[in-house]
């Protein structure tokens, strides 16, 4: 369990940083932009391997007991998770409507994922990804985050929807190959 969650503790300190402005500008000022990426990407990625060979070696520890029904909640709640991941990435319309699809589409994952797992390193694991993009979505509004102004294409919204499907749907597949739980 320490593995856990000392990858979330690497992974959530150095994504904490950007909501502290002064204290960014500060490490830039320091270190150089690049250097400064490299550092963060280098240190995200350390707790994100981490995170997963914790969450890997941790021991079961069961709290509570899920009903079955709550995987059809789950995986309904996968794909628009999907769609909002790709539409983070993507010029689309969804962005005249949230300021944060990627966000967004952690807290459907993560939401999902902890109505059908009551062990210790599930809630841990999860829990933290919920909370944090909660925190991070209120701290980028505090910051001035603002919505898409500019209309884009029609065309762009459904590539983002087919391509957030073609992600559930091959999520679906290999969930059982990636993750060590079959879903379909």
């Amino acid at each position: 369990m320490s593995l856990l969650i000392t990858g979330l503790v690497i992974f959530f300190l150095i994504h904490l940083i950007p909501s502290l402005p002064s204290f960014r500008a500060n490490l830039i000022n320091k270190l150089g932009e690049t250097p400064y990426k490299g550092v963060f990407a280098l240190a995200s990625l350390a707790g994100f391997v981490l995170i997963v060979m914790g969450k890997g070696a941790a021991a079961f520890v069961p709290i509570w007991n899920p009903s079955p029904m709550y995987a059809v909640f789950t995986k309904l709640m996968m794909l628009p998770a999907m769609v909002f991941l790709i539409a983070a990435y993507a010029p689309c319309n969804l962005k005249r409507h949230t300021r944060h699809p990627m966000l967004w589409g952690v807290v459907l994952w993560a939401g999902g994922h902890l109505l059908i797992n009551g062990d210790l390193a599930s809630i841990l694991l999860f829990g933290s990804f919920l909370a944090y993009a909660l925190f991070d979505m209120a701290s980028a509004n505090a910051r001035g985050a603002t919505l898409q102004t500019e209309q884009k294409p029609l065309m762009n919204d459904i590539m983002v929807i087919v391509g957030g499907g073609v992600v559930y749907a091959l999520t679906g597949l290999f969930h059982q190959n990636l993750f060590g739980v079959a879903i379909v």
